[in-house]
């Protein structure tokens, strides 16, 4: 199944379960959205069920947080999450902080399309860090099907706000999904492989560039434990920290820039973790500290490549040899 199908299953079966479930965005009833995401949703459960808002993120958001501590389980579509900026209040000063101002559950999901892939500065920003940053909301970038149909489902059921990224470049990506009782935990990240020389770490559309450069580390002998973050907060360190008491080298592959972003984060959690077991210092790959252009040539220069990770890596493993 498509990891835009399997999002839209996880989303039915969900439905089908809660009708206290609804979804509220743009071009959804009839199109599905931008991306298919509940495409057949609409003409299943209705308007009452599947509603196009007006384009006003504030709006949508505000009253996906109005409905939430009503007693409904809103899923709030923002199609881009470059589109948040105009809900910032919304999510911020609201969704994120009612549970502690109330002591009132606030269970919204804030659906939008993450990452980097054609069409320009305004529609390419990856902003897990920025929505992670404030405390009271979860933060979710499923890489595989599998989790992502796993990850709404769980997200669907949480009494506490989730903010749920998908990667554009995704969207058609195959792979085998779980039934209608299989969830995936929000905050546990996932050991892909194990290896034993190198940890490499990314998460979403990163993970499709992290694993095709351990497969071909693998193909010269070079042995990686791989992990999918999958939460980005909760952040999993545990998960990692254990695998670098293993390997004592990490390598954390990142679509954001440096500064401020998960690698960054990433970075500081595990020197404080398991300093004493890293027989290097850690590396990152991640993108240019720029706007992302609108040439595809620029776009490829810009992001962390197969290539870039590999020989990253190799530097590591030369140096600790």
């Amino acid at each position: 199944m498509s990891y835009s199908n399997a999002f839209r299953e996880g989303v039915r079966e969900e439905m089908l379960r809660d009708d206290r479930i609804f979804i509220l965005g743009t071009d959804l009833y009839e199109r599905g959205g931008h991306f298919a995401q509940v495409k057949g949703l609409g003409p299943e459960f209705g308007r009452d069920r599947v509603r196009d808002a007006p384009i006003s993120e504030a709006a949508m958001v505000a009253a996906g947080v109005g409905a939430a501590v009503s007693g409904s389980r809103p899923l709030v579509d923002l199609n881009f999450d470059d589109f948040a900026y105009g809900a910032m209040d919304e999510i911020f000063n609201q969704a994120a902080k009612l549970r502690y101002m109330w002591d009132r559950n606030v269970p919204l999901v804030i659906r939008a399309t993450s990452g980097v892939a054609l069409g320009g500065a305004q529609h390419n920003n990856s902003m897990e860090m920025l929505f992670a940053s404030m405390p009271g909301l979860a933060v979710v970038s499923p890489s595989t099907a599998k989790d992502a149909k796993g990850l709404i489902k769980t997200a669907l059921r949480s009494p506490d706000p989730v903010v749920f990224l998908m990667h554009k470049k995704l969207t058609g990506v195959r792979g085998a999904v779980g039934g209608d009782g299989e969830f995936t935990p929000i905050g546990v990240a996932d050991l892909v492989r194990s290896g034993g020389e190198v940890t490499i770490v990314s998460h979403s559309h990163g993970m499709i560039t992290a694993t095709e450069a351990a497969d071909a580390l693998s193909a010269t002998g070079v042995q990686v434990d791989l992990i999918d973050l999958r939460s980005i907060f909760p952040l999993d360190i545990d998960t990692i920290a254990a695998s670098v008491r293993r390997t004592g080298r990490l390598v954390v592959v990142d679509e954001s820039p440096h500064f401020g972003s998960v690698a960054a984060q990433i970075v500081t959690e595990v020197q404080s973790r398991a300093f004493w077991y890293l027989d290097a210092p850690i590396v990152t790959v991640t993108a240019a500290h720029a706007p992302i252009p609108h040439s595809p040539p620029l776009i490829d220069a810009l992001l962390p490549s197969v290539d870039g990770v590999v020989r990253a890596t190799r530097r590591l493993l030369e140096e600790t040899a």
